[in-house]
């Protein structure tokens, strides 16, 4: 590939190396270069440019990019088109990502043209999240060089797959020494049902019995008898030894103990081992509490089909102090009420007309109240809402509501001086901000459960966008590390510019149904949202 200032005379068909904002245009990197182009940047003082232009045996990015997602595609992965060089793999249906760690480390050892980058090893993943990245650096890739990278994908052995969460049948088991409150057990219930529910399982048969070796092994001959593929024992007290209670009845029924013991903070004291082809899970207390927890780094390798041994557990250590831990000696439970909820309602409505849209009733309530009462249901706390034109109005009609009130005077100048007066009431202990237009009724408790479910799944700082059929929406759930950069913006885009700028963070959530497609900016469509009540 030849680069470098090309005199204007010669550069038609090349491609622009750098954007540039001309009088009556602007030409986008990598735009290829027409006669009238060139003479606008003539017009502009120009008189050469920089260029890339292809030579023989060079592939284009896009081409390059194509065929590298495509060798490098395993099972359970889509590719998109081909972009400035980059074509993602996104997942087919919510599971686990599987990467060959060697594989990946070869391919972008190949040529510094070619990368690839992937998500971590056995991360969960939901339908349409983006697993890997492949991206050509430069505007071309010469064709060995493709070919050296792509011999390292492979269908049958593919660096990066997913592994689909299937079905499986569990049941639990619960040991008393006496004195346990009935509210324990049927929270303990509550929150195994929960946490399965996210892997598309279901908890079909619960038990309980005396903390002792015997009535536990009866339980798990019953379970592996009826069909359980996996069975969980929460005992009275932690596993401490191999001897103790659990792991002796898991002896006792004729299993074998795999591993005693994590390198997972939550979750040290868990028990992994077999009975035929029955897994059990012997689980410490903290596995009590919906917060994320070692264990689940084995049931989601369970559910996906991929095998758990003593030793893929002792390699979990890295990366196995979970973001719960780190707030340590600070109450883990905080981290559980740390999404705040922020509703914009301080536009003057103006393509509405006379009339303050967040006030007109669909199915009998007001928009507005429709929107706080579906964060409020998603369990944010606290919830503020963000006011500006008639204002009194907006509190009254929210009155007795459990939000705080945030005053922006400035709202004529956009959603940007809403969200920065929002986030300048929220909480210190606030980890994350799910951000709310008033004007969009459709948008349930549900939708949002979902994105603070997908928020809490992550591990590291995430920026949560609801889809539906591949379309983005609203509203969106950011990580605190954001909020700086969220309180910059300005106009009345809010902070939508940054979801481009921070690609690799953002995690999209599909949605069963488009009600985070619809807002209410027109008369007309203010009529056909009361068209589709009932």
């Amino acid at each position: 590939m030849k680069f470098g200032a090309t005199p204007l005379s010669q550069a038609e068909g090349a491609l622009l190396a750098h954007a540039m904002a001309l009088a009556d245009r602007t030409l986008k990197k990598g735009h290829r270069l027409a006669a009238a182009d060139i003479a606008a940047i003539g017009r502009a003082g120009f008189d050469e440019v920089v260029t890339a232009r292809l030579e023989p045996g060079d592939v284009g990015e896009d081409e390059a990019a194509a065929r590298l997602a495509e060798a490098f595609r395993g099972d359970g992965l889509t590719v998109d088109a081909p972009f400035t060089g980059r074509a993602n793999l996104r997942a087919a249906a919510a599971g686990l990502a599987v990467v060959d760690v060697a594989r990946i480390e070869a391919i972008n050892a190949v040529d510094e043209s070619v990368t690839i980058a992937t998500v971590a090893p056995f991360q969960t993943v939901s339908p349409r999240n983006v697993v890997a990245v492949v991206k050509i650096v430069p505007f071309a890739v010469d064709r060995a060089t493709l070919a050296a990278a792509a011999a390292l994908g492979g269908r049958s052995t593919p660096p990066v797959r997913v592994a689909p969460f299937a079905p499986r049948r569990f049941g639990l088991i619960q040991t008393a020494l006496g004195g346990v409150k009935e509210s324990l057990v049927e929270k303990t219930i509550a929150v195994t049902s929960g946490r399965l529910e996210t892997l598309g399982c279901r908890l079909e048969r619960t038990e309980r019995v005396a903390h002792r070796a015997d009535a536990v092994a009866g339980c798990l001959e019953s379970f592996r008898d009826g069909g359980i593929d996996v069975a969980l024992i929460l005992g009275a007290s932690a596993i401490v030894d191999r001897r103790d209670a659990a792991p002796s009845a898991l002896l006792r029924a004729g299993g074998t103990i795999l591993r005693l013991g994590m390198p997972v903070d939550p979750g040290h004291l868990t028990l992994l081992g077999r009975l035929g082809e029955m897994h059990v899970l012997g689980l410490p207390g903290s596995a009590r509490s919906p917060r994320t927890h070692g264990f689940d780094r084995v049931l989601q390798r369970i559910v996906a089909g991929i095998g758990v041994s003593g030793v893929d557990i002792a390699r979990m250590g890295v990366g196995g102090l979970l973001k719960e831990a780190v707030s340590r000696p600070a109450p883990r439970a905080a981290r559980d009420e740390s999404v705040a909820g922020i509703v914009l309602a301080a536009g003057a409505s103006r393509r509405m007309g006379a009339a303050n849209k967040l006030l007109a009733e669909i199915e009998g309530t007001p928009m507005v109240a429709r929107a706080v009462d579906a964060v409020l249901a998603s369990g944010a706390d606290p919830v503020l809402v963000v006011t500006g034109h008639e204002s009194e109005k907006i509190r009254a009609t929210l009155a007795g509501r459990a939000v705080r009130f945030v005053h922006n005077a400035d709202y004529a100048a956009g959603l940007s001086g809403s969200l920065k007066a929002a986030l300048a009431a929220l909480p210190d202990e606030a980890e994350g901000a799910l951000v709310c237009l008033g004007d969009m009724p459709l948008v349930t408790a549900r939708h949002l459960a979902r994105l603070v479910e997908a928020f809490r799944a992550e591990d590291r700082p995430a920026i949560c966008v609801p889809t539906h059929e591949g379309r983005r929406g609203n509203p969106s759930l950011w990580h605190r590390r954001f909020f700086g950069e969220m309180g910059e913006v300005t106009g009345d885009a809010g902070a939508r510019a940054l979801i481009g700028a921070h690609a690799d963070a953002v995690v999209e959530v599909e949605m069963p149904d488009p009600g985070v497609l619809v807002d209410i900016d027109t008369p007309e469509a203010l009529a056909a949202a009361r068209a589709g009540e009932g």
